[in-house]
């Protein structure tokens, strides 16, 4: 055990933040903390790094933080340096412990610098510069490397990626996955926190709640305790109200007064189960359809130039109804000119020479749903629910209400002015109005900027759900991840598509960097050409498509996207299955089996609710690849 807090409160200004909690750091464990803005994450940061105190430690009571000897805490400051006069390389070989210029340790603390420094993006010879020159977003990631250098027991990081692109994050997520010591942080990078984390811990109402695994496996889990906790607060209200009702029944009869009095007390010493407060995020369960399909082929490009005063970049590509296509690249690469230029909000750039054909179409029947930041800048002195109804005149009050909980906009929220709300709540509520016209291809710039995370699950819920066509930018990779099935890539050489995804292709890249290959050598052109009907094959090797079939290969991919979610449901309900009927036989083994009225032991019939549960979700998943199957193939011929 490194660092433990036991019955722990904090208060701040006479308000309690921290309430009776636990909270334990064990060897080199990385640690995320989560939880709404003011629940109290940098609360506990601060505590840690001995900044804060409990209430009342006094650890003979059992209140109170136990830690082991010379432990090392290390925390990013926000105002970093107070001599603004001195070098980078002054203030980084201060932070060194050793002194001897010729000592071994000394030489591998220099290296470790050097490769910390260049990893987070500085040239070698802005050593030398004062810090002083630097930005204050620079100076926060000198601090940082500092940080990283003297090497705490217990690193604390809040909200670390702030100030970094996207290359040195990806730096940071590797040194940190195999940092040699324990990390305790903060961030709103949900991809960050499923890079690096081995163990999450929510701060919510005061309360600290842990959970195995990264960011995306505490939200699993937290969906399925609260389904539990559902499910266990159900029964309890079933068997309160049955015992309620016998009490009721009896209590007046003299003959029956006593078995009423005992339902009574089994009624009291019940143990309580609390209803579970629902998750602040809503997961859309159906399809969201467009109004009307529109035609196979969304839209279609052949040398297309993009720009304004001067072409950015060539682009020749094909847009398959129903894909969701996440576009990557540097500032200035031109994704939001092609976005534009794809909505005709833009011409393609016009040039003298005529001898190559261009094109650029749309399919037909297509009804396209914009957005960028501009299209949240909108005031009204109306309610939201007004702003909405107004839009939607045919909805009745209930349903807009109804619609715009789906989308947060609950309570007292939905009756605020429009021109009250944040920019973040502003930008939801114009993607909820998108998504209720029902348009079939959205062409989205950052649509996520400036949200929460309760915010952005609700919408990557919402566009998954969505049956329609989708081309976004963005550069939360999270908010990708879920979202797009097929990502391109603007690179200095051009667009580059990738058809598995966007986990996937930063494994291919990272295997490509390794081996010293280009990326684009991991996958073959003509697939990328055929899976899902992009055309990105030069007109010299396009009559090796003719020997693949567009339409088989679209249809491999879809399957096996759909295989991908069924495996691990057939998987796990046979360990379950396996788990139930070994506890079934154990029990059938025992005495209790042979008494008159045996009944079914709790930990057998928990175990079946379980596989039955498991075989529930692993039948939609089967009846899912079969519907995949039927669209591609046609009905199968079960009597081979």
């Amino acid at each position: 055990m490194l660092y433990q807090i036991t019955d722990g409160t904090v208060s701040v200004g006479g308000h309690v933040i921290l309430s009776h909690v636990d909270f334990e750091i064990k060897g080199n464990e990385k640690i995320a903390l989560v939880g709404r803005n003011g629940a109290g994450k940098t609360t506990l940061l601060k505590l840690i790094a001995g900044e804060l105190s409990l209430d009342r430690d006094d650890r003979r009571q059992g209140a109170g933080v136990t830690s082991s000897r010379r432990l090392t805490v290390g925390m990013l400051k926000q105002q970093a340096f107070s001599d603004r006069e001195q070098t980078v390389e002054e203030i980084l070989l201060a932070a060194c412990p050793f002194r001897d210029t010729f000592a071994r340790e000394r030489f591998e603390y220099e290296q470790e610098y050097d490769r910390i420094f260049t990893g987070f993006g500085f040239a070698r010879a802005d050593k030398q510069k004062k810090i002083g020159d630097f930005s204050g977003g620079e100076q926060t990631k000198i601090a940082l490397i500092r940080l990283l250098l003297e090497k705490p027991d217990i690193l604390l990081l809040d909200e670390p990626t702030n100030h970094l692109d996207i290359a040195t994050i990806q730096w940071l997520e590797q040194y940190l996955k195999w940092y040699e010591h324990a990390v305790v942080l903060v961030s709103h990078d949900r991809f960050f926190l499923d890079q690096v984390a081995e163990a999450v811990v929510e701060v919510s109402d005061g309360k600290l709640t842990r959970y195995a695994g990264n960011y995306s496996e505490y939200r699993t889990e937290k969906r399925k305790r609260i389904e539990r906790q559902q499910k266990a607060w159900e029964r309890q209200k079933e068997e309160e109200d049955r015992l309620n009702g016998v009490i009721e029944r009896f209590r007046h009869k003299p003959t029956k007064a006593s078995f009423a009095r005992a339902k009574k007390k089994q009624l009291e010493r019940m143990e309580r189960v609390e209803k579970p407060v629902e998750d602040d995020v809503h997961l859309f369960t159906g399809n969201i359809e467009p109004l009307i399909p529109g035609s196979k082929w969304v839209f279609e490009a052949e040398h297309l130039k993009i720009g304004y005063d001067r072409p950015l970049l060539e682009i020749t590509m094909r847009i398959r109804r129903g894909q969701k296509l996440g576009i990557l690249g540097a500032n200035g690469a031109g994704k939001s000119t092609f976005l534009k230029t794809v909505a005709g909000l833009l011409q393609p750039f016009q040039e003298k020479d005529r001898s190559v054909e261009r094109r650029c179409v749309l399919g037909n029947n297509i009804t396209i749903g914009y957005f960028d930041q501009h299209s949240a800048e909108i005031q009204s002195d109306k309610s939201v629910a007004e702003h909405f109804h107004d839009l939607f005149p045919a909805l009745t009050e209930k349903e807009v209400r109804n619609i715009l909980g789906l989308y947060l906009f609950t309570g007292k929220l939905a009756s605020r002015r429009v021109s009250d709300l944040s920019g973040g709540e502003k930008a939801r509520l114009v993607l909820a109005e998108l998504l209720q016209s029902r348009p079939n291809f959205l062409v989205l710039d950052e649509p996520t900027n400036h949200m929460d995370v309760q915010a952005k699950e609700t919408l990557e819920s919402a566009f998954q759900a969505y049956q329609g066509t989708i081309l976004f930018v963005s550069h939360d990779r999270y908010f990708i991840r879920q979202v797009a099935q097929s990502v391109l890539i603007f690179e200095e050489t051009g667009p580059m598509y990738y058809p598995f995804g966007y986990e996937h292709y930063l494994e291919k890249r990272q295997k490509a960097e390794a081996y010293g290959e280009e990326l684009s050598a991991q996958v073959k052109a003509e697939d990328a050409a055929l899976l899902e009907g992009m055309r990105t094959v030069p007109k010299a090797e396009r009559h090796r498509l003719r020997e693949f079939s567009t339409e088989e290969a679209y249809a491999d991919w879809k399957l096996r996207l759909a295989y991908e979610k069924l495996e691990p449901e057939e998987l796990e309900y046979g360990r379950l299955e396996a788990e139930y009927r070994g506890l079934l036989a154990e029990w059938k083994m025992s005495e209790s089996y042979w008494t008159p009225e045996p009944g079914i032991p709790d930990a057998v019939a928990a175990a079946k609710a379980r596989r039955d549960e498991a075989f529930k979700r692993w039948h939609e998943q089967c009846m899912a690849w079969l519907g995949v199957y039927e669209e591609v193939h046609g009905e199968p011929d079960l009597n081979v």
